[in-house]
Parts: C-alpha cells; structure tokens; sequence
C-alpha cells in the first residue's frame, strides 16, 4: 500500500482548496476542517470535519483522531493556544504554533514588528472600551484606521476622519470582529502611494521573494491585485529587508503574505499572513510555482530551485451583494472569452453581503493589460439568485 504524509488543513476556504490540490499532486493525504459544512477545500480533500476552530477540545479531538503529520492553519480563527500545546507534543505545526499565535490578533505581530524588531510602521493604539477608543483616536489624530483586533478578509475595518464618525467606527470593529471581546486597534493613517504583499518563502534551501503584487482594498478587503508592481530598486532591498526580519523571527517554512505601504521616502510593515495570500492569486497564472505550490512544497522541507514570473499578471474577485443559500454564477462563457483570461469558481455553499465566490485571472504583455482584461472579465460575471 502506498505510505504518504498526511496533512490536515485547518480552515478550508478557496487559498486552502488550492492547497489542498497542490498537495494532493505531490502525493499527500488530505483532511480539511473548518466551520461550515461544504467549504471549497472539502470539497477536493480525502475527508473533512466541521468544527467550531475556536474550541480548543474540537480542534484536539480532530488531531488525535488523525494524527496529522502537518497541522496547515489556513485562517487567523483558530485555537491557538491548543496548537501551541499540541506542538508541544510532538505535532508540527505550520510555520510554528508561534506563529499562528502572534499572528492571530493584530496587537501581537504589531508589537513584535515594531517594539522588538524597530521596523517602521503606523503609530498606534490599543483600546478595550469604547472610552479608551475614543481617547485612542483624539491622540492619534484624524483621520485614523480602526480594525478589530482579529477579523478576516478586512471585516470590520474602517477609516475615521473626524470625531463625528468615532461611534459608527467602533460599531463597524465590533461587528466585524471574529472575537467580540471589544479590542481593537487605531492607527495613524499612513499616506502611501501605494500598498503591496511581498510574498515570502522560507524553504530548507534558504528565503526566498516573489515579483512584489500590487493591491487596491476598499474596506479592507481587496477587490483588484496584479503582479508585478513597479517598485525601486531601493524600495524592493528594503521590502526585502522587513520581511525577512518579520519571517525569520516567526520562522518554520512555508510562505508568508507581508504586507507593506509604500510612501514617497519610505516603506512600512503592515501586516504579515503564516500562509498563502489572497492577493496571491494571481500567481496562479503569473509564476512557474504559485504561492500555494510553494507553500506545500517549503513545508514538505522541499528545494525550491527558483521562482520565476512567466507573465505580468491580474485578479479581481467576484463578491456576492446579498446574502443567499442558493445561487449560480452566469457569464463565465463571456469571461472566458476575453484574451488570457482563466475563471476560478471556488463553490462557496452559501453567500454572504461582500463574501469572494469567484475570481477572474488575466495575463497580458503588461500588468496594466492584465489589469484591464481581468476588469473585463469580472464585469461579464455575476451572481444570480436561483
């Protein structure tokens, strides 16, 4: 009989079912858990389990039944105090259960960021209560970034511009929060020209960086990436720079989603993902090995020889407006037809308002051609109620 690793993939959204297929590919055996049944990456894995990944006892009680010889966190929303405690016992956990830990809420990996490692990043403030909050944002100045401290995909975020809009920022972080335990974080509004994910993988044969993808969000979530976005050479030692200071200290393999703001003088540490990006979609049409081939294969302890950019590369996600149980997804024969343009449909069970269903992936001569088709397409796509 035919012996292979067995991998369990907690959290099973569209970034885990690619996972899921990538290591299927190279052999692996697969379990993908998460909170909803149906999830996309269920539906390509060996077997799954739906669990609330918040209780510690659920997540154990899925690990000692399978024994996993990788334990993939694939989302923020897990236990992960029980992981720490499982690694601790002899499961590996991806990257490290360190690293899942810290970069769980946002408090933890910022303060690693910039209290112990000194990278530049937005000035901020904590606040427990909306009292500290609004005293928070005063000292901070308008306007201000307010985000949950755990959330994902964005949820929850805000820009506050003047104190007028400080009760409906605070009520946005509460119900955007994954833990509704009322913390959250006020950053000063950095200016920057632009923002990017440097997506970076750390592989038994050293670190490695991929083209730098540029991103549009629009309520923290992002609706448009591309690869690869110009940068300086001065700007790209120093991307490189910060995220391998982030990625080294959190350490294990696997690829990481650092993101930066770049300003006019300066690039900032954002934020930092132990994991596959959505952003990083689009390397499935732009590189010889997309972010989540690399992720299997750094985390198998595999060589990676090197990443090579094929093609400048697009992506824009297709987003449901309403919240519906049933549904089809019309236009996909329309989107296909424009010019290097492929269509993922990730078959998410059900829809929520701003929830990713589909993504539409373009390449062309030029990111900015990418960027058209892949406009094109997404207009031609549309979710309709059945």
């Amino acid at each position: 009989m035919y012996q292979t690793k067995k991998v369990l993939l907690l959290g099973s959204g569209e970034l885990g079912k690619e996972v899921i297929i990538e290591a299927q590919r190279l052999g692996l055996e697969t379990i993908a858990v998460d909170r909803y049944e149906h999830a996309p990456a269920m539906q390509v894995a060996h077997r799954s389990y739906c669990v609330d990944m918040l209780n510690p006892d659920k997540v154990r009680e899925v690990v000692e039944k399978e024994q996993p010889d990788l334990i993939v966190p694939e989302i923020e929303a897990i236990a992960t105090s029980e992981l720490v405690k499982l690694e601790e016992e002899g499961f590996r956990v991806i990257p490290t259960a360190r690293a899942a830990k810290l970069t769980m809420d946002r408090e933890g990996i910022r303060r690693l960021a910039s209290e112990t490692l000194k990278l530049p990043t937005a000035q901020y403030k904590f606040a427990d209560t909306y009292e500290e909050f609004v005293l928070g944002a005063k000292e901070i100045g308008f306007p201000c970034v307010i985000k949950p401290i755990m959330s994902s995909s964005g949820k929850g975020q805000s820009v506050c511009r003047s104190e007028e809009e400080l009760e409906e920022c605070w009520n946005i972080a509460m119900e955007g929060g994954r833990v509704q335990n009322g913390r959250v974080i006020i950053e000063e509004f950095i200016r920057f020209e632009s923002e990017i994910t440097l997506l970076t993988v750390r592989a038994v044969n050293g670190t490695m960086f991929c083209a730098p993808i540029g991103h549009i969000q629009k309520d923290g979530d992002y609706i448009e990436s591309w690869q690869p976005h110009h940068m300086t050479e001065a700007q790209i030692e120093e991307a490189e720079k910060i995220a391998k200071a982030i990625t080294d200290e959190l350490g294990g393999y696997g690829i990481f989603g650092v993101e930066l703001f770049l300003a006019e003088d300066k690039v900032y540490f954002s934020e930092v993902s132990p994991r596959p990006h959505d952003t990083g979609l689009v390397t499935l049409v732009t590189q010889n090995l997309s972010e989540f081939a690399l992720h299997v294969r750094a985390i198998l302890g595999f060589p990676i020889p090197e990443i090579t950019q094929l093609s400048p590369g697009a992506s824009r996600p297709l987003k449901a407006k309403t919240e519906v149980n049933d549904y089809t997804i019309t236009g996909i024969e329309e989107a296909l037809a424009v010019p290097n343009t492929q269509v993922r449909v990730f078959g998410k069970p059900v829809t929520k308002v701003g929830r990713r269903i589909a993504v539409a992936l373009s390449t062309a001569e030029t990111a900015e051609q990418a960027r058209d088709y892949a406009g094109q397409a997404l207009e031609k796509l549309q979710m309709k109620e059945v």
